[in-house]
């Protein structure tokens, strides 16, 4: 039995061209304590695609090229906010950054935050920031039991009067791009009153006057200069700047 064979007019797909990659520098700022009396900048090389992040970067320095250097990182997602760093002076996630959307025709700029002590390269002490989140009481307060087997329940309109804050993963990015916090250590910063906000605004909760009260001192909501740094910084897109003036105008009416 003999078969037809069926000639197609149309030309087959060409290839796409391969992903070309590049030959990127890293300027990172290290210290040891143990050996350094200041931080050093330090370059590196490294081989890169447009579409690796900077952790990648930083993976392949570690793995590849220097294994003392020190980072914190976890999800590697997006989730954990624990590889929140300087790049090109600005906060950021290095697990959301993509290598494509940085100039690299010069050298790429990575340093620890600002405002909280430095342990080691890209590592600081978040226990400060960590002080003034749990000051806040950043858990559910309601002095009324839930009925056994029942869930409290709330309506869409109330969830979503607090929506925007609960996305916070406490990377510190926003407080640490704040100038009020680097110069005093004792406010308690964008993250703590956008965690704050989370609670004052949840209809379930019976203690929002006293984070109110906590937040109506010389270090709460009043030190905050409205400088947009915060929102701008912030990796989840909250609306930082708003959360901190609708907590400043609760405790101006005096409860939410």
């Amino acid at each position: 039995m003999s078969s037809t064979v069926v000639e197609s007019d149309k030309p087959a797909p060409a290839a796409e061209p391969p992903i070309q990659s590049f030959l990127v520098t890293f300027n990172i700022r290290r210290f040891d304590p143990e050996v350094d009396e200041e931080p050093r900048w330090v370059d590196y090389d490294v081989e890169l695609y447009p579409t690796e992040r900077v952790l990648d970067a930083l993976h392949k320095i570690k793995w590849e090229q220097d294994g003392s250097l020190t980072f914190r990182r976890s999800c590697a997602h997006g989730v954990c906010g624990s590889d929140a760093m300087r790049i090109n002076g600005r906060n950021r996630l290095a697990c959301k950054t993509l290598i494509k959307d940085l100039d690299i025709s010069k050298p790429i700029y990575i340093e620890a935050l600002k405002g909280l002590p430095l342990e080691k390269d890209l590592v600081v002490d978040m226990e400060p920031f960590m002080d003034s989140y749990r000051a806040i009481q950043p858990f559910l307060i309601s002095h009324s039991a839930a009925e056994p087997g029942k869930e409290r329940y709330q309506s869409a309109e109330d969830r979503a009067r607090y929506d925007d804050t609960t996305k916070c993963i406490l990377c510190a990015a926003c407080t640490s791009s704040c100038p009020v916090f680097w110069t005093d250590g004792q406010y308690f910063g964008p993250a703590a009153i956008v965690n704050a906000h989370r609670f004052i605004f949840d209809s379930r909760d019976d203690a929002a006057d006293v984070r109110l009260d906590i937040l109506n001192d010389k270090e709460g909501v009043w030190r905050c200069r409205t400088t947009f740094n915060c929102t701008e910084a912030c990796p989840r897109g909250i609306q930082v700047t708003r959360a901190i003036a609708e907590v400043k105008q609760a405790v101006l009416r005096g409860g939410r």
